[in-house]
């Protein structure tokens, strides 16, 4: 998907502990409700959310689609299971 990247790709971690490369947003996941204004105006654009394992990526999409957005995924086992795969995890001075 990274190749033909037509997304908004979000890492909802706290605290930073890395990045996949081509991440637009960095929007904590125990805020996302006060964060929803950060997102794509459009509701039906497509975002995609991670964190370390998912379960903070969860919660944000959650609240992301309770407030209207359609059109959201979630990296499933998180930059844990993309570096597992083999792909890199970014670790740069973040936040």
């Amino acid at each position: 998907m990274l190749r033909q990247k037509d997304f908004v790709l979000i890492n909802t971690h706290v605290p930073y502990e890395g990045e996949i490369e081509q991440t637009d947003l960095f929007l904590s996941y125990d805020h996302a409700a006060e964060l929803v204004d950060r997102l794509p105006s459009d509701k039906a654009a497509k975002i995609v959310v991670y964190c370390r394992s998912d379960r903070m990526s969860r919660i944000a999409a959650d609240v992301w689609a309770k407030a209207g957005y359609t059109n959201i995924f979630n990296l499933d086992g998180g930059f844990v299971a993309w570096e597992g795969a083999g792909y890199v995890l970014l670790h740069l001075d973040h936040q």
